[in-house]
């Protein structure tokens, strides 16, 4: 598995991220199910083949704490960001995206809608 790390260009004081790369479809479904929390700075990118909504929605049955969810098109900027709550069915968002970044409640404020991101760094997992 791959770990990019994230960052938002539009802040001056901007986090890096460390992400989990989940390009397939397994990945993607599985996303954050199961797990017991997040460690600080760390979460999973969701990426789409392409921009939608319907595609880019995430459910979070299974998953047993809340989420900060910023959602990112194809232009690498933020098009919506919701605090998901745990064990609730589905999320959309307001406009497609290509990309869904999921970090721990607390990092709610790490970006705005219309903040650009950018992968500054990637390697591979064992």
């Amino acid at each position: 598995m791959r770990q990019v790390v994230l960052r938002n260009l539009t802040s001056e004081n901007s986090l890096k991220i460390k992400a989990h790369y989940c390009d397939t479809f397994s990945s993607r479904l599985r996303g954050l199910t199961f797990h017991s929390a997040l460690p600080p700075c760390e979460g999973i990118l969701l990426v789409q083949g392409r921009e939608s909504r319907l595609d880019s929605s995430i459910h979070m049955l299974g998953v047993s704490f809340d989420l900060a969810v910023f959602w990112i098109n194809a232009r690498w900027e933020v098009v919506d960001i919701q605090l998901a709550r745990s064990w609730r069915p589905a999320y959309f968002p307001k406009a497609p995206a290509k990309y869904i970044l999921e970090l721990d409640a607390a990092h709610l404020n790490l970006f705005s809608v219309g903040d650009r991101v950018e992968i500054i760094g990637e390697h591979e997992l064992s």
